[in-house]
């Protein structure tokens, strides 16, 4: 016997399905939504940035997303408030926002939000430069870099070459030579500290380098002895064809037992006193300094050495020339013997007319002296 129809059941599942048509119309709705939503972010995306000319914009260390995308807002670099706003979107979603790297960015006209959250995420961030020179002394280089506006100063103004040595953890330490001359680069924000501590890293590495290639039998006894000969060759000459000749008088003197007598030396032991000239009384005068009172090397270096000078030093040429004397052009006459000497200061110095330190070498009062370059 076939049962009868129940009346009720259509009437009990007509609003099961209207509820469903309900359910897929809003899914319905919400997918096209959701693909507008997506269509117009990715042409935001790609839409270029408000930049009309190249700009810089600096995201400081910490900074979160919020933060960042605000201060970009507020520097106007988005073309509209919906584009500022699906840049932080994608950031999340994609996973690029726990990538972006603190620094100061340069900026391009034709960026796009994409574009824009791959470069910081890269971390290509602008690298400023400061140029130590050679022959410099440390006080100088400090000068420069308490002057640097790209540089965070955590000096104090006033602060001495040794105040930024007990910065460095090297309290007591010589500070003068112990910085490499060299153009550095390196991103804004960086303390004063840590560019000279680069610098000194720089030069310990590049006397270890020359130190490991040095030539036999040489009258250091350590790289430090090196680098203050290195010093002296650098402040001697400014010519570089010659650094390694003058370097071979030099050791061939201390080898000899002779005194450098070299001026450099003296200024550097004169100081702030020093008015440009050096008299017969700044010769005779004792410090620590004066190669013409005191044997050998002086306790440091006197200036920032380049790398040629320091190769200078421990590849010094062949040859039996003790003296050298300016000729006046920026070179020098070098002579084997003391009248060989005295001759070329008579030639070069004495009938020029030009003052010069020599003048007592070539009267024999101060045997092997070698006389200063013109300066």
């Amino acid at each position: 016997m076939t049962a009868a129809p129940n009346p009720g059941s259509k009437r009990r599942s007509t609003p099961r399905f209207a509820a469903l048509r309900r359910l897929l119309r809003g899914a319905i709705v919400l997918a096209i939504a959701a693909g507008v939503l997506a269509w117009d972010l990715d042409r935001q995306l790609d839409q270029p940035l408000a930049l009309q000319q190249a700009a810089t914009f600096e995201i400081a260390p910490g900074s979160g997303l919020n933060r960042i995308v605000t201060a970009a807002r507020e520097q106007g670099l988005f073309a509209s408030a919906r584009q500022s706003a699906y840049l932080a979107i994608y950031a999340r979603f994609s996973g690029q926002a726990g990538r972006i790297k603190a620094g100061e960015y340069r900026l391009e006209p034709g960026l796009t939000p994409r574009t824009l959250l791959q470069l910081w995420d890269s971390g290509k961030t602008v690298l400023h430069e400061l140029r130590l020179i050679e022959g410099w002394r440390f006080a100088d280089a400090l000068k420069t870099v308490r002057q640097s506006p790209d540089l965070t100063q955590t000096l104090d103004a006033a602060a001495t070459p040794a105040d930024a040595m007990r910065a460095l953890g090297r309290d007591g330490q010589a500070p003068e030579g112990l910085l490499f001359p060299d153009t550095y680069r390196f991103q804004k924000g960086m303390t004063d500290v840590a560019f000279l501590r680069n610098a000194i890293a720089e030069q310990e590495r590049v006397l270890g380098e020359e130190w490991a290639k040095r030539a036999p039998n040489l009258p250091y006894d350590s790289p430090q002895q090196a680098l203050t000969m290195a010093s002296i060759i650098e402040k001697e000459t400014g010519t570089a064809a010659e650094r390694a000749e003058i370097a071979g008088v030099f050791v061939r003197r201390l080898r000899l037992g002779m005194r450098l007598q070299t001026d450099p030396t003296v200024i550097y032991g004169i100081g702030e006193a020093y008015d440009g000239n050096i008299r017969s009384r700044d010769l005779l005068a004792d410090t620590p300094y004066n190669t013409y009172t005191r044997d050998g090397l002086p306790p440091t270096p006197i200036c920032l050495a380049g790398r040629e000078a320091i190769r200078a030093a421990l590849q010094p040429a062949d040859g039996n020339a003790l003296y050298f004397v300016a000729r006046g052009d920026g070179s020098h006459q070098f002579s084997a013997t003391l009248d060989e000497h005295n001759a070329a200061v008579q030639r070069f110095q004495l009938r020029s007319g030009r003052s010069s330190t020599a003048a007592p070498a070539a009267s024999g009062t101060r045997p092997g002296a070698a006389a200063r370059r013109l300066r």
